[in-house]
């Protein structure tokens, strides 16, 4: 349910096949669904995610359960606005509202519940959250100030930076690279906590990226004044 009077941006590698998809899903929803339902879908898939996450500690193999999360989470998550759209019932504000303020919950969530499980550092789980949320603000910001509402950046959004999940719950599963340790100015970090930094950095370059590029832009669209000391304004 994003700002349907803002230009919406999608680049990412996906974008298309998956619009097919979600158009597809959206037409063979049954009458009593809502997009409010699978927001709520949404925020589920991530509490299911979170739990997977914390009951490997276990059974790694209860990473499939994260991985299920994620999946349910996407389906919720991705849908709610392609349903509004193709019913023809968009509530731009409304949607805008419980959509944006649910998606700070749900990565919250799934975070946290990463942090807690034996494949992330705490630490590293919070910085990606810093990084995602960080991102998430600039495209309000952007939202209003520009009304363009970016959801890729590059030809990274949310539903390849989920299957990137996937991919890890993976391989932590069914390989021996969550053995793997290496000491970093005195911190013990695993294979996967350096992924996760990784994905951090990716994060927060995207950001700084999109920063630069945009304060030039806006620099020249709202150009600095002369000063007047006559102008008491």
């Amino acid at each position: 349910m994003g700002k349907e009077l803002s230009n919406r941006i999608q680049t990412s590698l996906l974008n298309a096949a998956e619009k097919k998809l979600l158009i597809w899903l959206a037409e063979r929803q049954p009458k009593w669904m809502t997009s409010d339902i699978l927001t709520y879908i949404g925020v589920f898939g991530a509490i299911v995610c979170a739990l997977g996450f914390i009951l490997a500690h276990i059974d790694r193999n209860y990473l499939w359960i994260s991985s299920l999360g994620l999946l349910i989470n996407w389906y919720g998550d991705s849908l709610d606005g392609t349903l509004a759209r193709v019913r023809h019932a968009q509530r731009p504000i409304y949607g805008f509202f419980i959509d944006h303020t649910l998606d700070a919950i749900t990565i919250c969530i799934m975070c946290i519940g990463a942090g807690l499980s034996p494949m992330f550092r705490l630490d590293v789980a919070m910085l990606v959250l810093a990084g995602y949320l960080v991102l998430s603000i600039y495209t309000y910001i952007s939202t209003i100030i520009k009304d363009e509402f970016r959801l890729t950046y590059g030809s990274f959004g949310p539903t390849e930076f989920r299957l990137v999940i996937i991919l890890i719950n993976t391989i932590f599963m069914y390989t021996a690279l969550p053995e793997l340790t290496y000491t970093i100015s005195g911190q013990t970090l695993g294979i996967f906590d350096i992924v996760g930094l990784l994905i951090a950095v990716f994060l927060f370059v995207a950001w700084l990226s999109q920063f630069v590029t945009d304060r030039r832009i806006l620099s020249e669209r709202d150009p600095l004044k002369p000063y007047n000391p006559e102008n008491k304004d």
